[in-house]
């Protein structure tokens, strides 16, 4: 009996390995043409000369110019961690860090719900630019509407947008988690209290609004 298993065990192996070898190429192959197709699809352009990629840290940039030589700006892919596993976006900039478009290129957020990262955001931030706006939910504070029902999957969706321009159009160090994001934007001091508060019912920051009946100083402060 061991040995009958043994020779199953094998024979699926190489079954399964021989057909990986078959497929991968394959798969190799729709993947760069889907990429391709998303990068002139972001950078709103089908006559387009794409550089080899760059790999910076965890983000893979492609510099991009027209048909002449001139550059058009940077297709740029980023991942962050959804609510339900890794969030990969493919968003295109132009030279001053305005985003040109953006696609999902790979998601396990839940359907009907944070699946539709892909059209949601497509009315709410393309001509907007990540380093001049606050470039996160207005649940925290920011200029952006997040999906009904799918505050992590928008928050996630926004911080790879924003760490792809922070580390390859600004050039600086990327915002690491979603968490610290959000507390930047709202800047919020203890459990119902405000850093920038300056007493009971007055105005605070310019990301907040003003106290509330049952809120705490900055409104917007706790989920």
């Amino acid at each position: 009996m061991v040995a009958v298993l043994t020779v199953i065990a094998l024979v699926a192996g190489f079954v399964l390995a021989y057909v990986n070898s078959v497929t991968a190429p394959q798969i190799e192959k729709i993947n760069a043409e889907n990429l391709a197709a998303g990068i002139k699809a972001v950078m709103g352009s089908d006559d387009i000369l794409v550089s080899d990629p760059e790999e910076i840290d965890a983000f893979t940039s492609y510099s991009v110019s027209d048909a002449q030589g001139a550059s058009l700006g940077k297709a740029v892919v980023s991942t962050s961690n959804g609510f339900g596993g890794p969030l990969k976006v493919l968003v295109g900039f132009d030279n001053e860090g305005t985003i040109k478009g953006y696609t999902v290129l790979e998601h396990a957020e839940t359907p009907g719900l944070g699946a539709k990262a892909g059209e949601w955001f497509q009315d709410k931030i393309l001509g907007k630019n990540p380093g001049s706006c606050n470039f996160t939910v207005s649940k925290d504070g920011g200029d952006i509407d997040a999906i009904t029902a799918s505050t992590i999957t928008s928050r996630a969706f926004l911080l790879a947008i924003q760490n792809a321009y922070d580390k390859i159009i600004a050039g600086s160090d990327a915002t690491t988690s979603a968490t610290t994001q959000a507390k930047e934007a709202h800047q919020c001091g203890a459990e119902g209290e405000c850093a920038d508060c300056q007493a009971e019912g007055a105005e605070c920051d310019s990301t907040h609004a003003s106290k509330g009946e049952g809120k705490d100083c900055c409104g917007k402060c706790k989920e």
